[in-house]
């Protein structure tokens, strides 16, 4: 029996799938960091001892060290263990706001791309309508109405990202509506909607999921910008966003911006990463 007579076409075909799969290192790496906040946010008390609300007066401005890893802030409480805590608003926030913009925004183009006509027309305005007007200001202004809240800020944010969903869903659903497979289904006796659900929706779906995951990264932008501004929780709550916020004004102190800030960059240039790496990924 030769070597080349051990490998079955299939076995060939597993290898070929396996080796296409392989993750590169940067996303590995990327995948790590997004695990290490997701752990951050399901059990904060498992990598900290720290009280994120009470400090010590006696250990204030601290700096970086091996006790304190972010050194301390004002009123002697430890920034990592503010930066650990805070993980949960911020990630949870930036979840609900990815989940609002996927169910909404995905209906919408499922709909108008599924149905044309005027149902297309009617969903191709509000998406006109809510791509006139930034994403960013759309979100204060749906914030300012409902109340001063991560929950609301992440709400905000869902809604301004309805426009982008709605739109890649669309235009994915009309591309699937003339495939082969859904004609065949149309002559064959299917309904509307069983084709709707059945056929067209798993295969237009395929690239919302990228887009879902590179929102999730934007999403945790906004929420800290919003945060930033005051639209968020407000203190002793440690929202990223708030933590920079609250740095700023000790300029002699630069590791009360500097620590928040690098886990929010990385978090965010980790899921963009992952975001790609999905995108090539068939």
């Amino acid at each position: 029996m030769t070597l080349a007579s051990t490998y079955s076409p299939s076995r060939v075909t597993a290898i070929g799938r396996l080796t296409a799969l392989r993750v590169p290192p940067v996303v590995a790496l990327s995948f790590a960091i997004v695990a290490l906040a997701i752990a951050w946010s399901l059990a904060p008390s498992l990598f900290t001892s720290y009280d994120p609300v009470n400090g010590v007066p006696a250990q204030k401005l601290l700096g970086p060290s091996a006790t304190h890893w972010f050194g301390t802030d004002h009123l002697g409480r430890d920034l990592y263990t503010r930066v650990v805590y805070g993980t949960a608003s911020s990630v949870a926030s930036a979840l609900i706001a990815v989940v609002i913009g996927v169910f909404a925004g995905g209906l919408i183009g499922l709909l108008a791309g599924f149905f044309g006509g005027w149902v297309d027309t009617l969903f191709a305005r509000l998406v006109d309508v809510l791509l006139a007007i930034p994403k960013f200001l759309l979100a204060v202004i749906v914030v300012t109405a409902i109340g001063f809240d991560t929950t609301n800020a992440a709400i905000a944010t869902g809604v301004s990202a309805v426009a982008l969903f709605a739109r890649v869903m669309r235009s994915e659903v009309i591309k699937t509506r003339q495939a082969t497979f859904v004609e065949s289904s149309f002559l064959l006796g299917g309904s509307r909607w069983h084709i709707l659900w059945r056929h067209v929706l798993p295969n237009a779906s395929r690239s919302v999921l990228p887009l879902a995951v590179l929102q999730f990264g934007d999403s945790i932008l906004v929420i800290a910008s919003l945060a930033f501004l005051g639209y968020g929780d407000p203190p002793p709550a440690s929202d990223w966003g708030l933590l920079i916020s609250i740095g700023k004004d000790y300029l002699k102190w630069p590791w009360l911006v500097y620590a928040p800030a690098f886990v929010t960059i990385a978090t965010v240039l980790s899921v963009n990463r992952i975001s790609r790496w999905l995108r090539k990924t068939d």
